[in-house]
């Protein structure tokens, strides 16, 4: 699999930095905003860029892994929460209306297929298997749904996405974005499986036991990114790391959500280290192993909102953040223009 990142355009993250540099404030004085404008600069190769057109990309698909009452909710939630995304019902629908973004709900492998008008089928088929007894899907099955969200990303670039969110649903993805995260950091699952949909510390304890069970069973090797996926992977989290892979490639920027969206990421960067400049991390989930992911990515969180819901929430929240560095960058005037004295050196 050839995967091409351009990349970070230092020149012109550079030219961002010079202009925000010139406007009526006291330098860097609004902080990680103007750390935002300038790495939006560099992911875009354009120091002014804009982003008219934003997609929140949410991915769904069942895990075989709920056999094991690893989730407080039945499975059957999942595809009743797709026809709720396509309805526009669900709290990323009323975020992503407020943010100015546009929702596309892809089947990646719900159990029963949605009939609900609007969603793209992408199916690998009814689920992945349970990770604890066997692989949770074939490695063709990881590599194609890699494929599926690189290709995703290809066509929403030539639709004019140019800032692309991440999003997902699926009961029981919780406890596969954890298999994920302890195989390609090797930290204890204890340390990154927490209580999801909120269990409790029972629930919570053999939850932890199941992703330990899955990871003696597989022994994934974190040198191999697809084969972490297809053994204790989910539909959705392959297809949410192909579509990381394919917006960096174009030099679209990404906002990660949650912990679920953060290890289809750090999957991603396993596959291709470049990808890591295009990533926004939009808050810190309460999630334990989302904190040990971000740090793996290098990333710092935008928001820290107690935010545990998923689904692009997140993702929607920040891009306000976005657009507030964006309008900070293009709309202050300089000092010149103002006719405000600049500070004195010395």
């Amino acid at each position: 699999m050839r995967i091409d990142i351009p990349e970070f355009d230092q020149a012109a993250a550079d030219a961002a930095q010079h202009r925000l540099d010139r406007l009526t404030k006291p330098q860097e004085s609004l902080g990680r905003l103007e750390e935002l404008a300038v790495r939006l600069a560099g992911m875009t190769g354009n120091p002014r860029c804009r982003f008219e057109r934003r997609t929140v990309v949410v991915m769904a698909a069942d895990h075989g892994v709920t056999e094991e009452a690893v989730s407080a909710f039945p499975q059957e939630v999942t595809a009743q929460m797709v026809a709720n995304f396509a309805a526009g019902g669900a709290g990323i629908n009323v975020l992503a209306r407020q943010a100015r973004a546009q929702v596309v709900v892809v089947d990646m492998g719900v159990r029963t297929a949605p009939t609900a008008t609007g969603v793209l089928d992408r199916r690998l088929g009814p689920g992945t298997r349970n990770m604890t007894r066997e692989p949770a899907m074939t490695r063709a099955q990881a590599e194609a749904a890699v494929a599926t969200g690189r290709e995703l990303a290809a066509q929403l670039a030539a639709g004019g996405t140019s800032i692309v969110l991440t999003g997902e649903m699926g009961i029981g993805n919780t406890t596969a974005a954890s298999a994920v995260t302890a195989a390609l950091t090797g930290r204890p699952a204890a340390e990154v499986t927490g209580r999801g949909t909120g269990l409790d510390d029972g629930a919570l304890a053999h939850k932890i036991a199941v992703v330990e069970r899955a990871l003696t069973l597989h022994r994934p090797d974190p040198a191999d990114p697809i084969g972490v996926l297809a053994a204790v992977g989910g539909f959705e989290i392959a297809g949410l790391a192909g579509l990381v892979l394919g917006a960096a490639e174009r030099r679209i920027p990404v906002i990660l959500d949650g912990f679920i969206t953060g290890s289809a990421a750090l999957a991603a960067c396993a596959m291709a280290p470049g990808a890591r400049e295009y990533l926004i991390a939009s808050h810190r989930s309460v999630e334990p192993g989302h904190g040990v992911l971000l740090a793996a990515l290098g990333l710092e969180p935008l928001l820290d909102l107690r935010l545990r819901l998923g689904e692009g929430t997140g993702a929607a929240l920040a891009l306000q953040l976005v657009d507030a560095a964006v309008a900070v960058r293009d709309e202050m005037a300089e000092f010149a223009e103002a006719g405000v004295s600049e500070r004195l050196d010395g």
